[in-house]
């Protein structure tokens, strides 16, 4: 059984009105989506778009083949990207957090540089400046987007954790070092993964860009067979094919985030360890 909303300083109960109207907004707007959809189902079949013409390609080996190198491409684009992100990522975190002021200048000129640069842009001036070939344009220029934004993120979760960690493991006698890789670090990851992950798909969603570069991944494949066969243009039908698996692997890095976070809140290390009860201190002789 639901437990009932409980109020707080930003969020009211709603009364029983409040209630209702909230549950009419709610069949309005559930409506209206459902008539969107309908008016969509309704144009895609006005328009023969479910015929089965456009819609036989696909049974050709071929076609299925080259859907498949697609992915295929996409997906080592996107683990190559997402790899050196993380590292990247880490490393201009780690400069910006330094000690030293001119590693601190450096990294912060290198986050905000790259972070401001359209990742199109980087994509086209490594492949056409510097003459790449595309797949290592592709993920140079997603690295050095992605991995600019991620450094932000690793700061700003090292910066949430509350000061007292890190001012208990100092008075320990930690090294820093020792305070971020044991203390911060570690309690960081958990408020960072939303973050992390959302920016992964980001990563998934532009190796996307790399049909510009002729860099031959999954859209590329969907551009190749919409514009190259003589079956009237079948540009709706491989949208229908394409964006269900771009969502599918979008979702799928969701769950994953989602499941690691349920792990990690069932791991014992994480979890508060029972102290027991302070047991009575034997006085000391002639203190009876």
């Amino acid at each position: 059984m639901s437990r009932p909303p409980q109020a707080s300083a930003l969020y009211d109960v709603p009364g029983p009105h409040a209630r209702r109207r909230h549950l009419l907004y709610g069949l309005l707007s559930t409506a209206v989506l459902l008539g969107l959809a309908a008016w969509i189902l309704y144009l895609l079949f006005d328009t023969d778009q479910f015929t089965a013409v456009k819609w036989r390609p696909f049974l050709y080996e071929g076609i299925q083949e080259l859907l498949w190198k697609g992915l295929v491409n996409t997906l080592k684009a996107f683990a190559l990207a997402a790899v050196l992100s993380l590292v990247l990522g880490a490393v201009l975190a780690t400069g910006r957090l330094s000690d030293h002021r001119p590693v601190r200048w450096i990294a912060t000129l290198l986050v905000e540089f790259f972070r401001a640069m359209p990742v199109l842009v980087m994509i086209f001036f490594i492949f056409v400046a510097l003459k790449v070939q595309p797949l290592p344009a592709l993920v140079t220029g997603l690295a050095l987007y992605n991995g600019s934004v991620l450094a932000e993120v690793f700061r700003t979760g090292v910066h949430a954790v509350p000061r007292g960690q890190g001012e208990a493991a100092y008075a320990l006698g930690m090294r820093k070092t020792q305070v971020m890789t044991f203390v911060l670090v570690p309690q960081a990851v958990r408020a960072m993964l939303p973050a992390i992950i959302s920016q992964l798909v980001v990563a998934l969603k532009d190796t996307s860009l790399g049909y510009l570069i002729t860099y031959e991944e999954f859209l590329h494949a969907g551009k190749l067979i919409a514009s190259n066969l003589d079956y009237d243009l079948p540009f709706i039908p491989v949208v229908l094919v394409i964006s269900p698996l771009y969502i599918g692997l979008c979702m799928l890095l969701s769950w994953s985030a989602t499941w690691i976070a349920r792990r990690e809140r069932r791991d014992p290390r994480t979890k508060g360890v029972d102290v027991a009860p302070a047991a009575p201190v034997p006085t000391l002789p002639g203190r009876e």
